[in-house]
C-alpha cells in the first residue's frame, strides 16, 4: 500500500474514533442534561431537512431538464414532416410552376398544422378590432369610412400558445 493511502486510512480511522468520542460525550451530556439532548435532536433533524431540500432541488432541476428536452423534441418532431417535404420540393429538377405552387402550399398546411397540434394559433386579420395586448401597430391611416382602431392591414400574423402571445401581429390600423 502506498504511503498516501496509509496516511488516508490512518486520517479515516482518527475521524472515526473522534467521532465515537463526540457521539459518546453527546450522549452522556444529554443524559446528564435534557437541553442538550433536545439541541442534538433539533440539529440532527435540521440537518436531514437540510439533506431533503438538497436532494428536492437536485430532482427539481433534472425534472424540469428533462422536461425541457421532451418539448423541444416533440417540436422538432411535428416540424420535421414540413422539412422533408421542402427538401422534396427543392430538388425537384422541373421547372413547373403550378405544381412548385401546390408543393409550397401544402408544406405551408403542413406546418399551420404541427402548430395547431402543438397548440399555437394563428391571429390579425383584417377587419379585427386592434387590441396592443396582441398587436403592434406599424402604421396609421385616416380613413372616415372604417370605425376607430380597426385593422386595416397585416404585414405580419401574431402567433400565441393559449393566452400567451408568442409574437404579437405586425398591423396597419385606421382612425
Amino acid at each position: 500500500m502506498s504511503k498516501k493511502k496509509a496516511d488516508q486510512t490512518n486520517d479515516e480511522k482518527e475521524i472515526k474514533e473522534e467521532t465515537k468520542k463526540d457521539e459518546k460525550s453527546n450522549e452522556k451530556a444529554c443524559e446528564e442534561n435534557p437541553l442538550e439532548k433536545e439541541l442534538a435532536d433539533t440539529k440532527e433533524q435540521l440537518l436531514r431537512v437540510t439533506a431533503e431540500y438538497a436532494n428536492f432541488r437536485k430532482r427539481s432541476e433534472k425534472e424540469k431538464n428533462e422536461s425541457f428536452a421532451y418539448a423541444t423534441a416533440k417540436t422538432v418532431g411535428e416540424i420535421l414532416s414540413a422539412i422533408d417535404n421542402l427538401e422534396r420540393a427543392l430538388s425537384n429538377e422541373q421547372e413547373d410552376y403550378e405544381g412548385l405552387k401546390k408543393g409550397v402550399q401544402m408544406t405551408y398546411d403542413s406546418l399551420m398544422a404541427s402548430l395547431e397540434k402543438l397548440g399555437v394559433t394563428a391571429y390579425g386579420e383584417c377587419g379585427e378590432q386592434f387590441d396592443p395586448n396582441f398587436h403592434n401597430a406599424v402604421m396609421h391611416v385616416e380613413d372616415d369610412s372604417l370605425e376607430a382602431n380597426v385593422i386595416t392591414d397585416v404585414f405580419q400574423r401574431g402567433y400565441k400558445i393559449n393566452d400567451k402571445v408568442v409574437r404579437p401581429a405586425m398591423v396597419k390600423t385606421a382612425n
